[in-house]
């Protein structure tokens, strides 16, 4: 089911760029951007649906020149990054700098490339959360229905009060791998893509580590401890990522469906 946005109201940023992180040495799903699903890279479906939110440029920021080939081959555009890169946001900083040195664009969404049937209404989504005034990084989340969700530490949960007034969006306090908060009420699934403010993005990437983020192996919990500010917004679907095998075989099962 498709998602449907909370947060009609908004308005977005001036303009942003979409930018899509990708390495071939994942852990548990070694060349996961170039796995093919549907006789298609990986990246180039992330890619597509990017492109489909129509929300400004989308250049993918490749560990790899196989990734950059496969891109540019397809017609999209890609940079070439260093390989011993940390994390996801440093690579898409490090591509900023090459795309946009100018600094025209304003506000940086960091998609992540193992979302290949990501919903095009979700990644709009995304900058819902910088219409919190303060807000320098916005995210999303959704309801948690699911008791296992609840319970499994690899689902990365997102403290945050949304009131009704504020049209479905919300600050974020804390994410954790715990059910958090306590008590009765609702839990929400936390959905890693990012919106940074430009200024907030090189901010965070310059920021050391921080023992909330090493103890969580959790890097937003980085801006948090710093003072920075998430604004975070409802939607109604968390996205299928492939971070496995089993994953893989599910989203080919998917498109093969779709394609039928």
């Amino acid at each position: 089911m498709p998602a449907s946005n909370k947060n009609q109201g908004s308005s977005p940023p001036n303009n942003p760029i979409v930018v899509i992180p990708a390495r071939m040495a994942s852990t548990r799903l070694p060349g996961k951007p170039m796995a093919d699903i549907g006789g298609k890279p990986m990246i180039l479906r992330v890619m597509e649906q990017a492109i489909k939110a129509g929300i400004g440029p989308v250049v993918v920021a490749a560990a790899e020149q196989e990734i950059v080939d496969a891109v540019t081959n397809a017609g999209g555009k890609a940079v070439l990054t260093e390989p011993g890169l940390n994390s996801g946001s440093d690579r898409v900083f490090a591509a900023l700098g090459q795309i946009d040195p100018e600094k025209n664009h304003d506000v940086v969404i960091n998609l992540q490339g193992d979302l290949p049937l990501i919903d095009p209404e979700i990644i709009k989504s995304s900058l819902l959360g910088l219409s919190l005034d303060d807000a320098d990084i916005a995210t999303l989340a959704a309801g948690i229905t699911d008791p296992d969700e609840l319970r499994d530490p690899n689902v990365v949960k997102v403290a945050v009060g949304f009131d009704k007034k504020a049209n479905g969006i919300g600050r974020a306090i804390y994410f954790s791998r715990l059910a958090v908060p306590g008590g009765d009420g609702p839990h929400y699934h936390h959905i890693g893509i990012y919106a940074f403010r430009r200024e907030a993005l090189e901010r965070f990437v310059n920021l050391p580590s921080s023992q909330l983020e090493v103890r969580e192996k959790l890097e937003q919990l980085r801006a948090l401890e710093n003072g920075m500010t998430i604004g975070c917004a409802l939607v109604d679907t968390v996205p299928f990522g492939v971070d496995t095998p089993s994953d893989l075989e599910r989203a080919r099962k998917i498109i093969k469906k779709q394609n039928q």
